[in-house]
């Protein structure tokens, strides 16, 4: 497990809270722009931060991020943009900063080199989407030597056989997606969330950070409550988007962010509960009050 990203999320745990983890691709809705909005999210209570690299067809995603992937895309991107982005977040906060990707660009840029220079800007590991885990081993090694974490996401379908081989292979967190489908807020948390968390920690030690569909800071204190963290990713983009220039933008991520990593921080957080689970409601017991 990358060092820096382990104390992050083992910082938020001892101070009581699940960690707020935020997502913005690289070049949206520039280069420049998008370090901006991203130091923005660090600077204003994120502990980590997931830098999207922008895709041609990326299926997993819900219309506002993939509007925001054609923008970035249109504006000429390249890995090299997103290997400055993470550099720069990173130099400017000392916070972990990831990037999340379809495995294609990757394998297409060389694993060896993308690893090698992702390490070299100081990012701490890769979500990879739509990478099968028993064909991640060439990356696993390469992400090895170079001290970086492999996050695999989880849904609520996935097999308690597959849990636990994600679980095996993985490290720095287990992304856990609280429902079937593509990204993009939603009016509630799903019920899914809950179990999954449940079924992950069955499999494994790690972290457990759950993602799509949160947007404010009231799902996030409600996530907060079983999760070791929350991810945010839609509701940012959507800032930036609805905002009408880029200081507008950029005022909302920050009173967004500010707002969520207020949320996480409400009554029954993490580091309050053990993980024991109550039979009804999935909610975990309060240290300390076992019958």
């Amino acid at each position: 497990m990358n060092e820096l990203l382990a104390c992050a999320l083992a910082k938020a745990k001892q101070e009581n809270r699940a960690a707020l983890v935020t997502y913005l691709p690289a070049g949206f809705p520039t280069v420049a722009g998008g370090i901006a909005a991203i130091q923005a999210t660090l600077d204003s209570g994120a502990d980590v931060v997931e830098i999207g690299l922008p895709h041609s067809d990326p299926v997993l995603d819900g219309p506002v991020i993939q509007t925001a992937d054609d923008i970035a895309l249109r504006g000429g991107l390249r890995i090299r943009d997103v290997m400055r982005t993470v550099r720069e977040a990173y130099q400017a906060t000392g916070k972990p900063v990831l990037v999340m990707s379809y495995w294609n660009p990757i394998a297409r840029y060389g694993i060896e080199r993308f690893a090698g220079e992702l390490a070299d800007a100081g990012g701490a590991g890769c979500i990879l989407l739509d990478l099968p885990v028993q064909e991640s081993g060439p990356w696993r090694r390469h992400a090895t030597e170079h001290g970086l974490a492999t996050v695999f996401v989880v849904a609520p379908n996935t097999t308690d056989a597959r849990l636990r081989e994600v679980a095996s292979a993985g490290s720095g967190f287990v992304y856990a997606s609280s429902l079937m489908g593509v990204t993009g807020a939603r009016d509630s948390v799903s019920d899914a969330a809950g179990s999954l968390v449940r079924r992950v920690r069955a499999a494994t030690d790690l972290p457990v950070c759950v993602g799509i569909g949160i947007s404010n800071a009231a799902q996030a204190a409600q996530v907060a409550g079983f999760a070791d963290g929350v991810i945010v990713g839609s509701a940012m983009v959507r800032a930036i988007l609805d905002a009408p220039d880029q200081a507008s933008g950029l005022a909302a991520v920050r009173t967004l962010t500010t707002e969520l990593a207020d949320g996480v921080r409400q009554p029954h957080q993490v580091g309050r509960f053990d993980r024991e689970w109550h039979p009804t409601g999935g909610r975990r017991r309060p240290l300390g009050d076992h019958p």
